[in-house]
Order: C-alpha cells, then sequence, then structure tokens
C-alpha cells in the first residue's frame, strides 16, 4: 500500500486537489444562488447543467485525447474550468449560470478522464485493487474538506471563487510534472442500454438511481441547508457529514456483499438510505441532530451504492463485456444525475424543505421494492461465482473501467486457482486421461 501511495503520490495529489475545489465548489453556488434569490426550482435546471456537460465530455472527450493528446487536454480543460468559477461571481443570473455549469460538467469529466487514465496505466494487476482504493479515500477525503472550506470566507464575495480557481489551478502542476508516462488510448467495445438491463435489470435501475440520488443531494443539498435555517458553518458540516458517512461505511458494506447474495445488501441499503430520510419526513426539519443523523446515514447507505451496483451488475456479465459495459453505467448513472436535481428541486417546491427529503425516501424505497420484485424473478448468482466487492470512486468512464479491469483480473486470478486446484490437474488427475 506505502509503496502504492510512493509511486503514484504526483497523480493523487493533483486528483486531490480537484476533488478539494470541486467539492467546495458545488456548495459555494447552492449558497450563492440562494443569496442571489434564485427560485428553488430554477436553481434545480442551473445546476443539472454540470451532469449535462459531464455526460457530453464522457463522449467527446475520448476522441479529443486521441487528436491532441493527455497533457494538452487535461490543461485546457483545467484551465477552462478554473476560468468558469470565477465568471459565476462575474455573471449571477441562471442562464449563464446554466452555461458555466455544462462548461465546468465537460472540463471537469475531461480533466477526471485524464488522471485517472494515468492512474489506470500505472497500475498493474497485482495492485489495481489497492490502487483503487486509495484514490478512493483520497478522493473522498478531499471532497469531503471541499465542504468545509466554506467557511474560510463570506459565500456572498469573491474569495471563495477565487479559492476553488487557485485549487484548480495547481492541480495540475504535479499531474504535469509526474515522471508517468501518458496513456495510451483504447476504445473500448460498443454495449448498449437495452442489452445492459437485460444482463442486469437490478444493476441498470440502482445505478439509474444512484444518479438521482447522488445527483440531487450535491446539487441541492446546500440549497435544503440554507432553506431549513443552518448558516455558513451549518451547511457545511451538513454536507461534509453525508460524504464522511459513505467513507466510514465503504468498507463494511463492501465485506458484507462478498459475504451475502448481493442483490440482498443492495436492497438493505437502499431501504435503509429511504428510512433515513423518511425520518426527516415525520419529524421534520426543525431539529438539527435529527437531521444530521439522518442524512449522515443517507450518506453512509447511498454512497456505497455506486460500487454495489457495479459489482451485481459484473455479477451477471462475463468477463469481455465488463469493459464495454463501463461506459454504458456511466451513462446510465449520468442520465439520473441529470434528472436529480430539477425533480429535487420541484419536491421542495411542492413540500418546502422536506421534499428534498421525501425525494430520497421515493427514489431509495422505490430501488428497494424494484430489488425485491427482482428477487422473485431470478435465482442469485452463486457465492462462488460472485466477484470480490470492488471500492469505486466517483462516476466516470475511466473510474468504471479501472473497476471493471479490476474484476477482470480477480474473475481470471480465480479461474486460475480452480484450474490448479483441480483433480485434473493434478498429478494423479492425469492418470486418468
Amino acid at each position: 500500500m506505502l509503496f502504492t501511495i510512493r509511486s503514484n503520490w504526483a497523480l493523487l495529489l493533483g486528483i486531490g486537489l480537484l476533488m478539494l475545489g470541486h467539492g467546495l465548489q458545488n456548495t459555494l453556488l447552492g449558497v450563492r444562488a440562494s443569496i442571489e434569490g434564485f427560485p428553488t426550482s430554477v436553481t434545480g435546471i442551473v445546476m443539472s447543467g454540470y451532469s449535462i456537460g459531464f455526460l457530453v465530455s464522457a463522449i467527446v472527450t475520448p476522441r479529443l485525447v486521441a487528436h491532441v493528446g493527455h497533457v494538452r487536454v487535461f490543461a485546457a480543460f483545467t484551465a477552462l474550468a478554473s476560468s468558469a468559477i470565477l465568471a459565476h461571481a462575474l455573471l449571477l443570473e441562471p442562464i449563464s449560470w446554466f452555461v458555466l455549469r455544462f462548461l465546468t460538467g465537460v472540463c471537469m469529466s475531461g480533466a477526471y478522464v485524464v488522471a485517472e487514465s494515468w492512474l489506470n496505466r500505472a497500475a498493474t494487476n497485482e495492485d489495481r485493487g489497492s490502487l483503487l482504493s486509495v484514490y478512493m479515500l483520497v478522493q473522498l477525503t478531499a471532497w469531503a474538506g471541499g465542504q468545509l472550506l466554506l467557511n474560510a470566507a463570506d459565500p456572498g464575495g469573491f474569495r471563495l471563487f477565487i479559492g476553488v480557481s487557485v485549487l484548480l489551478s495547481i492541480a495540475v502542476v504535479p499531474m504535469l510534472l509526474t515522471a508517468s508516462p501518458a496513456p495510451a488510448t483504447a476504445a473500448a467495445r460498443s454495449f448498449g442500454l437495452i442489452r445492459l438491463y437485460r444482463s442486469s435489470p437490478l444493476g441498470f435501475v440502482g445505478m439509474f438511481g444512484v444518479g438521482l440520488s447522488q445527483g440531487a443531494f450535491f446539487a441541492m443539498g446546500a440549497v435544503f441547508a440554507g432553506k431549513i435555517g443552518l448558516d455558513v458553518a451549518g451547511i457545511s458540516l451538513f454536507m461534509a457529514l453525508a460524504i464522511v458517512g459513505g467513507v466510514l461505511l465503504q468498507w463494511p458494506v463492501g465485506r458484507l456483499s462478498d459475504r451475502l447474495d448481493r442483490r440482498r445488501v443492495v436492497t438493505g441499503t437502499t431501504i435503509l438510505a429511504g428510512l433515513a430520510t423518511g425520518i426527516v419526513v415525520i419529524a421534520g426539519t426543525g431539529t438539527f441532530p435529527v437531521v444530521a443523523a439522518a442524512f449522515f446515514l443517507y450518506g453512509g447507505m447511498c454512497l456505497p451504492m455506486y460500487a454495489l451496483c457495479i459489482a451485481h451488475t459484473n455479477d451477471n456479465l462475463d468477463a469481455e463485456d465488463m469493459v464495454g459495459a463501463s461506459g454504458t453505467l456511466v451513462l446510465v448513472v449520468g442520465i439520473g444525475m441529470v434528472l436529480g436535481p430539477p425533480l429535487a428541486a420541484a419536491a421542495m417546491d411542492l413540500q418546502g424543505p422536506v421534499g428534498f427529503a421525501s425525494f430520497f425516501t421515493i427514489v431509495h424505497l422505490g430501488i428497494g421494492a424494484f430489488a425485491l420484485y427482482r428477487m422473485t424473478r431470478r435465482a442469485s448468482v452463486p457465492m462462488a461465482d460472485q466477484g470480490q466487492h470492488i471500492y469505486a470512486p466517483q462516476p466516470s468512464p475511466v473510474a468504471v473501467a479501472l473497476v471493471q479491469e479490476t474484476a477482470i483480473g480477480q474473475q481470471e486470478a480465480k479461474e486460475q486457482t480452480e484450474i490448479v486446484q483441480s483433480p485434473l490437474a493434478s498429478p494423479a488427475g492425469q492418470g486418468y486421461n
């Protein structure tokens, strides 16, 4: 583990700085939108611009990288993202913000593709799993830290916008000074939406639901927190608690999914997430400790679901299809991320702040109901054939491909072990041939 960190410290530092800036940026914009008097429904649409740009970039960036190279694309995207956040402070109206959020989504997704490609290039079959775990820890820790940086200055001024710009700008330095060579580009095989659904209906619906839920929370969470009367410190703590919940519960949830039918773990986590936010629906938003505890548990259950759904989908795919399916998985979760913010905003318009919690309750209990239904329609994958749970970072084409390649390596190693342990592979067994 230490060797993995030492070998890739520059890449991990660059990604950490990107996530630190990105974590601060999302929450800052939600708070500033409320300060500027944007209607809740308008804020939801504005914030969805990021996810639309993210989806577009997932299609465009690989082609752009193939034409001009990883280094130029990474430098260009980080420069544009750094400029876009400053433009938010200058153009304080919704249409401009939507365009800027779209541009930011394109740039941040593209920067992640390049950075994660470097990590994938640096990984071997032996250390890919540990590198992925370190990457996830760096990413989520930086993301949580970004929420707390909201306390560094007044969200109504310019300083926090400048701070995000600085973080994004210096993130490029360790990436460009790394001694690791830029990775080669490779195109994955196509894997259609219908084929993915037929292969793993629960994985498909689960990924879409995760996109709805996480997209809504990280785009509109700060708006919700402001509407229930929290100050800047309270908003940053509220957002950070959900991420910390995800960090702390990733490992136990993952371990549990390796020991039980994975569909039961998916069902349990999503129902617990729905029940956690359901407490807020019933108890109301007047008591911060109750709201904070509920969304801490929500984060602890919802954030691991992304990796659980990937693992469950892999259980139903052949090894040669896993990498090809990675782009489709990102598309499914990305569509959910686009729809989540405006739907959560509409719920708040209908019910007030408690509508935010109602949205998550409906989404997660809906996934749970579908999971229970699917368990009556298809037999579970035998435990011996179930792949090992792999801790997954935020959605992006390369990150999911990195997870898939790790799963393929584990599956091939498992098959090789079974061959070696087979009686037919032993000298005694060979005597019967």
